[in-house]
């Protein structure tokens, strides 16, 4: 057993590469799950080991995959604390909020040879509970769209507006309406812990979700 920092083998890097690979199979999925797209601009494709649901729509592909180069830096430091996907109805208020809430420790002891498949299972597990998670939430009114969140630590949070990875798609903060839902439960989904990573994945629902 070896005891590794963060610096070791770019540690942070190889986390970082890990969550935003799992986190775009898992938005793919929320969108095909939560029905904010149609089903036909989805293909079953097949990642850790289950099927799922992968957008083919470029628009949309390109979106989530520069979403993510643009919270990989941050996941890369251990300076995201959560990840949120918020579904928005029609007049733009959130009705669902799928959160991964992210912590790293700040030593790792691994045997390098199952680091990475005892993290593929655990992630598999978490990709599982999403596929059937619409059997604990309320159906989603029409026509709604979704954002992306990120909550960073504080000292993160002042650097934010210099940080632009990919021109034209800087940070901005998040309205207030789409950080805080009245009238919400809280539905928790998984819990994964391994030597790299946690993450608790839940998801807050409004109670009323048509006007």
């Amino acid at each position: 057993m070896t005891t590794l920092t963060r610096q070791d083998l770019n540690f942070g890097q190889v986390v970082a590469d890990i969550l935003c690979e799992f986190l775009e199979v898992a938005i793919h999925l929320i969108l095909y799950v939560r029905e904010v797209y149609p089903s036909g601009i989805f293909q079953k494709r097949k990642k850790y080991n289950v099927p799922v649901q992968m957008s083919c729509h470029p628009e949309l592909n390109q979106y989530i995959q520069d979403t993510l180069h643009c919270v990989k830096p941050l996941i890369e430091k251990n300076e995201a604390e959560k990840v949120v996907v918020v579904i928005l109805d029609k007049e733009h208020h959130p009705v669902e909020r799928f959160v991964f809430e992210i912590s790293q420790p700040p030593l790792l002891s691994i045997s390098s040879e199952t680091l990475l498949s005892h993290v593929e299972q655990l992630l598999r597990a978490v990709i599982l509970k999403i596929s059937v998670c619409d059997a604990v939430l309320d159906n989603n009114p029409p026509g709604c769209t979704f954002t992306v969140l990120v909550h960073t630590r504080e000292a993160a949070a002042r650097n934010m507006e210099k940080i632009q990875v990919i021109k034209d798609f800087p940070w901005i903060v998040a309205d207030e309406q789409e950080v805080h839902m009245q009238g919400s439960r809280l539905i928790p989904l998984k819990t994964m812990t391994s030597d790299i990573v946690k993450m608790q994945l839940y998801v807050e629902e409004r109670a009323q979700k048509t006007s």
